[in-house]
């Protein structure tokens, strides 16, 4: 008996892809390039239908027609390796799926490559880390439609479910998918820094303990904050160090790491012109905490201001959570801005009201709010910027003075808030209709001849300065 899809890669996401394929009566042939994760997922294997190769050669042999092949390796080099071991073996239909978090201009690279195999090349963006690789992640598929026809029955199923919807929709042509969850993840660092920023708040300028911030992150996943980031949040804060009896939190070093899609996010944004501020930020915060011994050796050298007065501990709580619910509006906006204009650039036709229903469930950014988004985004697909639906034009405004509050406050205080901070110059660049941008070019013009446009007549102007 052929076996109706095979998985390659049998570390933690593949493996989990893997047991979530076999769970849904999937037939699933598994190679790894190493024998120890084969043997070691088959030992552990809960008496699904999985079943081990270990021969690049076998294991396709094994597959039915059009064989389904799902790839879960290191991004980069590894996919390249994986794939030319494959061709040789593959016919006419065959599909390869890559879910691992590569960079879509190498899957706009190897579509076109295998296209000329006349074998179909799919980019499937997946968020959910490993338990949402096991029980359901969001899937962001991008290729030709007719080899998502041939997946999707299996995508969708092992998708994440929200109402009994499936966090899956084919996304677009050739790299569009990767291209999602690449910002997907930059929404992401954003996201995670601007909790961070809240916490320090709480921590440090409230002097609130540990216990007493994760109440507070718990009422507030009750509410319009609800979302798996604020939820685990409180978790990590409750969770205590089995050596020391600490809260765990504060053993574990302030040194935080990334694997290349933030920075993916903010190079592209930079590339196309697109403002992804608060998303650079987070990763500009990220590479900031690598440096921890000239920090800690800084610490010593460069003073902070005076210690301020105490605050209203109830009303602060309530600033911060509007400040960090407007920070999070600022966030998805500008990843929702580059998923539009790069739509526009690229010819992909993204519908944005359904990248906002995928990542409702699965994902590491799956919120309440992203409802919100999709139906802004249903009714008005020109929307230039998500702050301008009415829902959210009216959460801004009335969040504001809180955000205002905090970020003075931080700053006063001397705390480091950079991507609270970014979300108010953003909002208020945004929100500009005469900026001093032509200071800038008058400038420009001055040195550098660049020429200017006028504020009263069409045309392009130089002026001899000197």
């Amino acid at each position: 008996m052929l076996h109706s899809i095979g998985v390659i890669g049998l570390g933690v996401m593949g493996r989990n892809i893997a047991l979530n394929m076999a769970s849904h009566q999937e037939d699933v042939a598994v190679y790894n390039y190493t024998r120890d994760l084969t043997d070691d997922l088959m030992a552990h294997n809960e008496g699904l239908s999985l079943h081990p190769y270990y021969e690049v050669v076998d294991f396709v042999q094994s597959l039915a027609r059009p064989r389904k092949i799902f790839v879960m390796v290191t991004a980069g080099s590894a996919i390249d390796s994986v794939i030319e071991s494959l061709v040789p073996h593959l016919e006419t239909g065959d599909i390869i799926m890559d879910g691992g978090n590569s960079h879509f201009l190498d899957t706009e690279r190897r579509f076109d490559q295998l296209q000329q195999h006349k074998i179909e090349y799919i980019g499937v963006g997946v968020s959910g880390g490993e338990v949402g690789a096991r029980t359901g992640p969001a899937i962001m598929p991008g290729g030709t439609k007719e080899a998502y026809a041939q997946v999707a029955p299996i995508l969708t199923k092992i998708a994440a479910k929200v109402n009994g919807e499936p966090c899956c929709v084919y996304i677009g042509p050739k790299g569009a998918g990767h291209f999602v969850k690449m910002v997907h993840n930059g929404i992401e660092y954003a996201d995670m820094q601007l909790i961070a920023e809240a916490y320090s708040f709480l921590r440090v300028r409230l002097g609130l303990d540990v216990e007493e911030i994760a109440d507070v992150f718990s009422s507030w996943n009750e509410g319009e904050l609800k979302s798996y980031l604020i939820e685990i949040t409180a978790d990590i804060l409750r969770k205590k160090d089995d050596e020391t009896g600490l809260p765990l939190i504060d053993v574990i070093l302030d040194q935080a790491g990334q694997k290349g899609t933030g920075k993916w996010t903010s190079m592209q944004s930079i590339d196309n012109g697109i403002a992804s501020s608060i998303i650079t930020e987070a990763l500009f915060a990220r590479y900031l905490s690598a440096v921890k011994e000239e920090r800690v050796a800084a610490s010593a050298v460069l003073t902070g201001p005076d210690e301020r007065e105490t605050l209203d501990k109830d009303i602060w709580i309530e600033r911060i959570r509007q400040a960090l619910y407007m920070g999070k509006i600022a966030a998805y906006a500008q990843g929702f801005t580059q998923y539009r204009t790069s739509s526009e650039l690229y010819d992909w036709n993204l519908r944005l009201e359904e990248i906002a229903l995928i990542f409702r469930g699965g994902c590491i950014i799956r919120a309440e709010f992203l409802n919100v988004i999709s139906e802004a985004f249903a009714k008005d697909e020109s929307l230039a910027n998500l702050m301008l639906a009415p829902y959210f034009a009216e959460k801004v405004q009335d969040y504001q003075t809180s955000l205002r509050q905090v970020v003075a406050e931080d700053s006063l205080s001397g705390l480091a808030a950079p991507c609270l901070s970014t979300s108010l110059t953003y909002y208020d660049s945004y929100r500009t209709a005469n900026s001093n941008a032509n200071i800038l070019q008058a400038q420009r013009d001055y040195f550098g001849a660049h020429t200017y446009a006028r504020t009263d007549r069409k045309g392009t102007f130089h002026t001899e300065w000197q």
